[in-house]
């Protein structure tokens, strides 16, 4: 990673991320030998990443072909606007703040019926609102012999957020307070972790 100051290098923190983020870009070797990036909803369950699919199409072909796969989540934080410069606009200074997460590993189609089983459910759950109950997935249950489920298997991780790392720590006291006045959508938390609080 280039930009060494903005590596997460706790596992725990990467493991929060991929936790909390519920969708994900799947990079697959396409036959034209081109990347094949498709969006997935996915959830991630005892250290591997898993997804459903159709029983068939371009990216199940890929996998078939190479399994080695790239997949990414990112979670925005807060956007650094022109109005943080005043009257004195810096277009070029604009700026996105996020987490994410980069995996490298061995995508295969999962074949036995209770990890299947297990990764629907979980999938469901990740999706529904905290607390809410839903009819449990089974064996018997008829989506799942027409679904495909796909885990990937991690060999390789790394992590990043993007939070001002570079800068001086009266600026980013500076930005926090900017963000938590301003109080967009992902301007608490930015301001938050801007200020130096876990």
């Amino acid at each position: 990673m280039r930009r060494k100051q903005c590596e997460i290098s706790e596992r725990a923190v990467i493991d929060r991320i991929l936790e909390r983020a519920t969708i994900g870009r799947l990079a697959t070797v396409g036959a034209d030998g081109y990347p094949y990036i498709t969006p997935v909803n996915y959830v991630y369950l005892d250290g591997a990443i898993y997804f459903h699919c159709a029983r068939a199409g371009e990216k199940l072909a890929n996998i078939e072909r190479d399994p080695r796969v790239c997949f990414t989540v990112d979670i925005p934080l807060a956007y650094l606007d022109l109005d943080y410069y005043g009257d004195d606009p810096q277009p070029c200074l604009v700026h996105q703040f996020y987490h994410c997460v980069i995996i490298r590993g061995q995508a295969e189609c999962v074949q036995q019926m209770d990890e299947k089983v297990r990764a629907l459910n979980r999938l469901v759950a990740a999706h529904e609102p905290a607390g809410r109950q839903f009819p449990l997935i089974t064996e018997a249950t008829p989506a799942v012999s027409q679904c495909q489920v796909v885990a990937i298997r991690i060999e390789s991780i790394s992590g990043k957020s993007d939070l001002a790392q570079k800068k001086d720590e009266a600026t980013r006291q500076r930005l926090s307070r900017y963000l938590h006045q301003r109080n967009h959508p992902g301007d608490a938390e930015a301001a938050r972790l801007l200020a130096g609080a876990e």
